[in-house]
């Protein structure tokens, strides 16, 4: 059930999703996290594969497979037998960033095919967003079915939020937030990445603020059992475990562990409550696309990011 179109998926588990739906179609699978580390605004170039590869390798100790990369990005050279290209990516940040990378991505190839969205997010009877991969075959259909066609605002809007991903001024992403387009998902996503710099109050970020206080209100036995709170209650963050526990680890200034639970200790309490920023004691010192985490803090009154003391 496709047109002559070339879908580019999310990653792995949904191109073996549609495979094992038998749905008709070649598939480009994206399998990049931009949402961390340095990028650079030319994608498929030996620039960006380089500091993709020394970003993913020290800091997550993987192997960063460039040919399986290069080997996807070429599906890209000729298009000529595609009537369209169809966008599958979800609600949350990681997944945004990769989006709006491959439009630029296709953009920087010059391909004019049209491009449709399928974003799945919030689906009708069920309370709690959905990724793609979690749907059934029949509400993955709908969501195929109801995909957006993006206009050239919106494509516009998307590699202008890659440009600005890429260089050292993210409050100008503060522009895109109110901006009207079809990516319904993309203002709650830029909120929630300027909200990944430290807070002025605290030295911690949104996420790393809330998973502290999981610690405060739940019984929480373990590492492991913190990051399955984490998974669920993360919101528009869309990250993995392997996020997830590094942000866990450098938070190990904030709670006691024993083999039976971990509880807050002063610094946690401190932290919650906003009585000591901590932004020198914990490693901030990290890269989101062209700016340093550690350049910048998050002011919650002024909602804009400014420049560290």
């Amino acid at each position: 059930m496709s047109d002559n179109s070339l879908h580019i998926t999310n990653g792995s588990s949904l191109t073996d999703y549609l495979a094992k739906i038998n749905f008709k179609g070649d598939t480009l699978t994206w399998h990049e996290m931009l949402c961390e580390g340095p990028t650079v605004k030319e994608i498929n170039t030996p620039e960006f594969f380089e500091v993709r590869k020394t970003f993913l390798e020290h800091v997550y100790d993987v192997e960063y497979d460039i040919d399986s990369i290069k080997n996807e990005f070429s599906k890209l050279n000729d298009v000529s037998k595609y009537t369209a290209i169809v966008l599958w990516f979800e609600y949350d940040l990681f997944c945004h960033i990769n989006l709006i990378a491959a439009i630029s991505l296709i953009k920087q190839k010059g391909i004019e095919l049209p491009l449709y969205l399928v974003c799945s997010g919030r689906i009708d009877g069920e309370k709690e967003l959905k990724a793609l991969s979690d749907l059934s075959e029949q509400q993955l259909l709908n969501e195929y079915e109801n995909k957006i066609k993006l206009n050239v605002d919106d494509i516009a809007t998307a590699q202008k939020a890659w440009r600005i991903y890429c260089e050292d001024d993210h409050n100008l992403l503060k522009e895109l937030i109110v901006r009207p387009s079809s990516f319904k998902y993309l203002s709650n996503c830029l909120k929630a990445h300027l909200r990944r710099f430290p807070d002025t109050r605290s030295g911690l970020n949104t996420l790393e603020y809330n998973t502290l206080i999981l610690i405060k209100e739940h019984t929480v036995t373990s590492r492991n059992h913190l990051l399955g709170y984490c998974l669920h209650y993360q919101g528009y963050y869309g990250f993995g475990d392997l996020q997830l526990e590094r942000m866990i680890s450098r938070l190990e200034l904030f709670y006691d562990e024993t083999e039976e639970t971990l509880t807050l200790n002063r610094n946690g309490h401190l932290a919650i409550e906003h009585q000591k920023n901590f932004s020198k004691q914990i490693d901030v010192n990290f890269q989101f696309g062209g700016v340093n985490k550690a350049d910048f803090q998050y002011d919650k009154k002024e909602n804009k990011l400014i420049p560290t003391i």
